[in-house]
This record gives structure tokens, C-alpha cells and sequence, in this order.
């Protein structure tokens, strides 16, 4: 199974966000830049994630983007369902597969899923960055020491 690039992108935002001392703000040009990703797709990652309150975002002078919640309480597996378009594996309708009436491949992928997803709700956006944080502060070029 492979993630789309969105739920990538979407996760490299988050961390990004995680790494961000309380109360600094990052910008959709700032995580554009960090990652080389286009603009347009950390827009629709931005719009997506504070629709889902998972993210707040604030326009204007000391705007920007920040966690809504602790990267303790944000689900891995609850963000990769909520960026994912589907979980689906193997599409057995478009076209119409011949063998569908007797092929097992369809659940045996469905139960497989279901334990990556298990997998995943295991983990945390805070595990993501734990041990790591200062390596990934320093490859990111993150600047901690001052606030928006």
C-alpha cells in the first residue's frame, strides 16, 4: 500500500507544525519552501486541516498556521483517514473486474488495510518527532527562537 502525495505532503506539514515552539505561526509559503511543494498543494492541505479543526489558521498581520490541538492528541491513523481520498486497495467496479464473483484478493486486501490502519492508531503526530526533534529542527531550518 502507498499513501497518495497529498497524505505525504499533509504529514510533512504536520510535522513541520509539531516542531514549531507554542505560539509561533508558520506560513503556507514558509512549509512551500521548506519541502518543495507547491504552493497550490499546501493550500488545499491548510484548507482541508483546519476545516477539520485539526489546524488553526489566522489571515493577516501575525496570521498564520499553527496545531489546533497537542501533536500528543492528533491520531495518525484519524489523519491518514481524513487525507486519503480511500483506503481502498483494489478496485474491483471501474472497469468491472470478470472474477469479482469468486476473487478473495478484494477482502484479503481489506483485511490487510485494516491492520495498517490498526497500525497506525497505535501511533501520534507527537511520536513522529520524539528523539528526533532537533535533528529534524536543524534539516528543516527551523528558527525557534523567535514568535510571530
Amino acid at each position: 500500500m502507498q499513501l497518495t502525495r497529498y497524505t505525504d505532503y499533509g504529514l510533512r506539514t504536520l510535522i513541520y507544525l509539531a516542531l514549531l515552539p507554542a505560539g509561533q505561526k508558520a506560513s503556507i509559503d514558509e512549509i512551500s519552501l521548506t519541502y518543495d511543494i507547491s504552493r497550490n498543494n499546501v493550500n488545499k492541505i491548510v484548507h482541508q486541516l483546519g476545516k477539520a479543526e485539526i489546524i488553526q489558521t489566522q489571515r493577516g498581520k501575525g496570521g498564520g498556521i499553527s496545531l489546533a490541538k497537542p501533536a500528543e492528541k492528533l491520531n495518525l491513523a484519524d489523519l491518514v483517514l481524513l487525507l486519503e481520498n480511500s483506503m481502498q486497495v483494489v478496485e474491483c467496479v471501474t472497469p468491472l473486474c470478470r472474477i469479482q464473483p469468486a476473487c478473495k484478493l478484494k477482502g484479503i486486501m481489506a483485511e490487510a488495510t485494516q491492520a495498517f490502519v490498526n497500525t497506525l492508531n497505535n501511533y501520534h503526530l507527537s511520536d513522529l518527532v520524539a528523539k528526533e526533534e532537533s535533528k529534524l529542527v536543524a534539516i528543516l531550518e527551523i528558527d525557534r527562537t523567535t514568535t510571530l
